[in-house]
């Protein structure tokens, strides 16, 4: 209830900041029709058969935006050959069979942040995350609204509006909502995402000023996977809802978009703010844009700037019908006590607060050229814990430097940055990246070779994790290194990128059963080969992407050997303005031992007992087109389930079998 409430709350909110506006454009649009109409009827005394409006003026529309650590402006994307743009699950991700449950990636990403980390990222896919807020800059209010409607009562509906109320003031708000009842008993997933975010700066351009808040409350019911993947061939389980599962009973709980309720569940809840504000010291400059008007810009050779964080995490887990599952949980966590001293529930509470306080300086050697700079500082770090029966509470001190050149010429960039815990609990973490990139020409594109080096602590979740029935410690981790070396390419004309990584892995940080952690002392190796490239025939389209991954030695990091990922249609353009790609998606991953998944710490884990190997690829049949500013997709999905009809990425966790999704966008502005 609560979440309704803080939902319709936030939506009333924006909905009253933006409605006049959106009012005022469509009144604005009907005053104008009305006006020609009244013209044309006092020019002839009686109304015309026909009334031919004067012709719309050409909009003068520019829309683009930036993150906090964005050295230049981006624009929108409009292409519609990808559907993972419109829907928070990337294409090489793997999850436990609804939208909004747990994913992992099938190619290899070492976490990069060094310091204190929580360790829950099951969910991260469809957190909004601050450090991404995209802080924009229009020159006409602009309203995004997105729906998809998916098998099983699936919905996705989006909603994002942003404003310059000045030329140096911009607010915006991002909502984001899913909801799936499941093809399985309790996988219910409920998310509400929220994102507000502002951008000022003052007229003489030398203080500017970033406010975002985000909130994310992610809910995800935990079932623990069927009870025997033999099940699913079975004529008694053709309705997949009645297959027993191994969490939950039967007891599915209340399912509605607006209310949901989910007797075992796990989740993340999060609010996050972040405060940032620079203030530029420089040389102001007018460039005369015709005879009469000036555009005023200004070039800063030094700033300081200043970034407060405070962020609250929640992961939860909660199984009120607890002692239905005794034997589940006593084979994969040894807890014997449910039944018994009044223990009917099981449940884990990690509470997380964190505040951050940075001060650092930037030096412009070139005033001409924000993307040449020098950036050192200092950052303060305060973590609480809180959990069921403990709490902890420690500081770190973080050092900080950075050395950026995108030459004026746009052949060179280089980039150089490292960052230092210098005293508190993570002493002795480190990170440190450089590269070196340069564009050939327009034949051979742009190519970058780059260095990191990771020291980290490991997740907070691999050392302690508590629950109200067990208590999983590991005090023996040591610092996790990892080093990657990456060559990469990338060529707009001949339409491919290419990325060839090298890491090197020591202290590799795991959980080896469902709820104790391990490290691998041997020191090992991964090679990764990422291309994706487009071919074109005619108005034929041929996407590619291929991942190539392998490692050395006996090591615990199961990966596939080969993912693809393949999306052949017809692309164009027909009555002038509809934009279509329609065709087939194909998936696919040689087989590999797949991480299992521990619902109560909300972890992927390694086992080596059961290899994934599907008979078939996963292959969509699609339809995307564009009108102008209006973008729908329709997409028959799992078509291999019509002849092999059980797909498993996850043990114990089957995909859906067919079924239809259809998703519309819709773009506004004045």
């Amino acid at each position: 209830m609560k979440s309704v409430l803080y939902t319709t709350f936030s939506c009333l909110f924006f909905l009253l900041l933006f409605g006049n506006k959106i009012q005022a454009q469509a009144l604005r649009g009907l005053q104008s029709r009305s006006s020609s109409a009244t013209s044309s009827m006092s020019n002839s005394g009686k109304r015309d058969s026909l009334i031919v409006p004067k012709k719309r003026e050409k909009l003068n529309i520019n829309i683009h935006y930036k993150t906090l650590d964005d050295v230049l402006d981006q624009n929108l994307d409009t292409s519609i050959n990808d559907f993972t743009d419109y829907i928070p699950l990337p294409a090489d991700h793997v999850y436990l069979g609804n939208l909004g449950t747990p994913a992992y990636s099938l190619i290899y990403q070492p976490r990069k942040n060094i310091g204190f980390d929580a360790g829950f990222h099951a969910l991260d896919i469809y957190r909004f995350n601050i450090d991404s807020t995209r802080y924009y800059n229009t020159t006409t209010p602009y309203t995004r609204l997105r729906y998809l409607i998916g098998p099983n009562k699936e919905q996705l509906i989006g909603v994002l509006l942003t404003e310059n109320f000045s030329p140096n003031l911009n607010i915006g708000f991002h909502f984001r909502k899913i909801n799936e009842p499941g093809i399985f008993q309790n996988q219910t997933t409920d998310d509400n995402s929220i994102n507000i975010f502002v951008h000022y700066n003052t007229k003489d351009k030398r203080y500017h000023a970033y406010l975002s808040f985000v909130s994310n409350k992610l809910h995800a019911g935990e079932n623990g996977g069927i009870m025997a993947d033999s099940m699913l061939k079975e004529d008694v389980y053709n309705n997949r809802k009645t297959i027993p599962v191994q969490l939950g009973g039967s007891n599915t709980g209340d399912v509605g978009f607006f209310s949901t309720s989910i007797p075992t569940q796990s989740g993340i809840t999060e609010n996050s703010w972040l405060f940032r504000q620079h203030y530029d010291w420089g040389q102001a400059d007018t460039i005369p844009i015709t005879d009469t008007s000036f555009e005023y810009q200004y070039h800063p050779n030094f700033r300081i700037e200043h970034t407060l964080r405070a962020t609250h995490i929640n992961a939860l887990f909660k199984d009120k019908t607890a002692t239905q599952s005794v034997s589940y949980y006593m084979n994969h966590y040894g807890v014997d006590s449910l039944g018994f001293l009044g223990i009917n529930k099981l449940s884990a509470v990690h509470d997380w607060r964190t505040f951050s306080n940075d001060l650092s300086v930037i030096k412009f050697p070139d005033k001409m050229n924000q993307a040449h700079f020098l950036k050192l500082g200092i950052t303060y770090e305060n973590i609480k814990g809180e959990f069921l029966k403990n709490s902890i509470k420690f500081n770190n001190l973080k050092g900080h430097a950075e050395y950026h050149n995108y030459t004026k010429n746009g052949k060179w960039e280089l980039n150089a940055k490292g960052e230092f815990v210098i005293a508190g609990r993570d002493f002795g973490d480190y990170m440190a990246y450089g590269s070196l990139e340069r564009y050939l020409n327009e034949k051979f594109g742009r190519i970058q070779l780059s260095f990191m080096n990771l020291n980290q602590t490991p997740s907070f979740s691999y050392r302690f994790f508590q629950s109200n029935s067990f208590l999983s410690t590991n005090t023996d981790l040591n610092k996790t290194n990892i080093t990657r070396v990456q060559f990469k390419a990338d060529n707009s004309h001949l339409k491919y990128d290419l990325k060839v990584n090298y890491f090197l892995l020591s202290n590799y940080t795991y959980f080896k059963n469902f709820y104790l952690s391990e490290q691998e002392q041997t020191a090992f190796n991964l090679l990764q080969i990422i291309l994706n490239k487009k071919f074109e025939f005619g108005h034929f389209a041929w996407y590619f992407n291929l991942a190539l991954q392998k490692t050395t030695g006996n090591n615990p990091l199961e990966l596939p050997l080969a993912w693809t990922r393949n999306r052949l249609g017809y692309e164009g353009v027909l009555f002038t303005n509809l934009h279509l790609f329609t065709g087939l998606e194909i998936k696919y991953h040689t087989s590999y031992y797949a991480p299992d998944y521990s619902p109560v710490l909300q972890q992927f884990i390694y086992q080596n007992a059961a290899k994934i190997q599907n008979e078939l690829p996963i292959v969509d049949a699609f339809i995307h087109f564009r009108i102008k500013s209006f973008i729908a997709y329709v997409r028959a999905e799992n078509l291999n389930t019509l002849i092999s009809p059980n797909t498993i990425e996850i043990p114990h966790y089957p995909y859906p079998s067919f079924g239809v999704r259809v998703g519309l966008e819709w773009s506004l502005w004045k």
